[in-house]
């Protein structure tokens, strides 16, 4: 499983027209070949920074099965008009100790 970790930090005054943008985008991702959930926080600090967090089987079909399709272009043109700058994605895994069980907390005694 990838998480792909987007931040998105939209126009002052545009907070609530990227809310219905994201509404409305995210059966556009959620449709996907290999997602696995989707969602969006919003910063406690700062109103107009969000966080997109989107669960993929695997970086192939982020890539292949949104990245490089016309769902990405469907999302990025419905987000686009509240964008403050173009987002900022990284892509991370789970880290698991060697002989630990996967669900077991890295940082846990």
């Amino acid at each position: 499983m990838v998480l792909e970790v987007t931040l998105i930090d939209v126009l002052p005054g545009r907070d609530i027209d990227f809310l219905e943008a994201y509404r409305l985008a995210r059966p556009v991702i959620a449709g996907a070949q290999g997602c696995r959930s989707v969602r969006v926080k919003r910063g406690t600090e700062s109103s107009t920074r969000f966080l997109l967090l989107v669960e993929w089987d695997s970086l192939d079909d982020q890539e292949h099965n949104f990245r490089r399709t016309e769902r990405f272009a469907q999302w990025r043109a419905l987000i686009a008009g509240a964008l403050a700058q173009p987002p900022l994605a990284e892509y991370f895994t789970d880290v698991v100790p060697a002989g630990a069980h996967p669900d077991h907390d890295f940082f846990a005694g």
